[in-house]
């Protein structure tokens, strides 16, 4: 936040940004609970439905054509069936920078069943082929799993700046503890002979955790929080759902996703993607100082290799 100006001031200046480019008046009603980089609220639009309202510091001078080009993403994703909710509105403040999307009632599931990850797999697959914008999490993942810098053998990928902030990031975990150390050096190890990925077409939603798939009586009804999708791999987001199923009640399910995982990008394309899972989900509670996280994420990152490991 700024410094100088309060949350309230901030959010008035949003209401009336989001006002004046959907045309209606918009009032708070409530705040919706998750978001760990983000909040949302729902809000009411004069003479129509409920909507969510999320709003984020303005964090560089191209953050609103990000924005955009996820709004364009989800547009072209509607129209092939993607149950996701429709945006309608984007836009900026001075400080802030804000998407507006039709308001779904339903919720997280309590827990993960082996159901909606079967339904999840099927929602991850109307993403293939459908890459339509050019914001490669292929490639990022192979950076992020190698720790090679962007330009490699005369390559060079373009990257946004939060990929480029979290790329660097991880790069200096190892400096947390020695068990986080020991994790890091794994599998760097195992990525760092692995050539840089071709070209992908698929879409990638680039946060398919449980907590973005709304569901209503057992039904998958909604993925939410799409502001990052781009191309790729759909199979980045088949690893990242995964990373939900070290439960024993889950074990046939992630059998399921290793296998859809390993016939869509192979053993070693499955090993970056484990890779880079396994070090953004250090990431952010290094980073956030969610100190009594870390050590699950550690035990939880050798049992993913070891289980990958048995299937080379």
């Amino acid at each position: 936040m700024n410094e100088g100006v309060h949350s309230g001031e901030l959010l008035a200046e949003v209401l009336d940004d989001v006002a004046r480019v959907v045309g209606a008046e918009v009032t708070r009603l409530d705040r919706l609970p998750g978001g760990v980089n983000a909040g949302a609220m729902r809000v009411q639009l004069a003479g129509r439905a409920n909507a969510v309202l999320k709003a984020v510091p303005r964090a560089h001078p191209g953050h609103l054509d990000e924005m955009l080009r996820a709004r364009r993403v989800v547009e072209h994703m509607r129209g092939r069936g993607y149950p996701t909710p429709a945006w309608l509105g984007v836009g900026a403040t001075a400080t802030q920078v804000w998407h507006l999307t039709d308001f779904v009632d339903a919720a997280p599931a309590p827990e993960l069943t082996s159901s909606l990850v079967e339904q999840s797999m099927e929602i991850i697959e109307i993403q293939a082929g459908q890459a339509a914008e050019p914001y490669d999490h292929w490639s990022f993942a192979w950076r992020v799993a190698t720790g090679r810098e962007s330009a490699v053998a005369g390559l060079d990928f373009p990257e946004t700046p939060e990929q480029s902030l979290l790329r660097r990031s991880a790069a200096k975990l190892s400096g947390y503890s020695s068990a986080v150390s020991a994790l890091v050096e794994r599998v760097r190890l195992v990525c760092a002979d692995i050539a840089p990925p071709e070209a992908a077409p698929d879409m990638v939603h680039a946060d398919f955790n449980p907590s973005n798939v709304l569901v209503g009586d057992g039904v998958v009804v909604a993925v939410v929080d799409i502001a990052n999708a781009g191309s790729g791999t759909r199979a980045t987001d088949l690893m990242t759902l995964q990373w939900h199923t070290f439960e024993d009640p889950l074990d046939d399910a992630r059998r399921k996703l290793w296998k859809r995982i390993l016939s869509v990008v192979g053993w070693e394309g499955a090993a970056v993607l484990a890779a880079t899972q396994i070090l953004m989900q250090l990431e952010w509670p290094i980073r956030l100082g969610r100190h009594d996280i870390v050590p699950g994420v550690v035990e939880r990152g050798h049992r993913a290799f070891d289980e990958l490991s048995a299937l080379r």
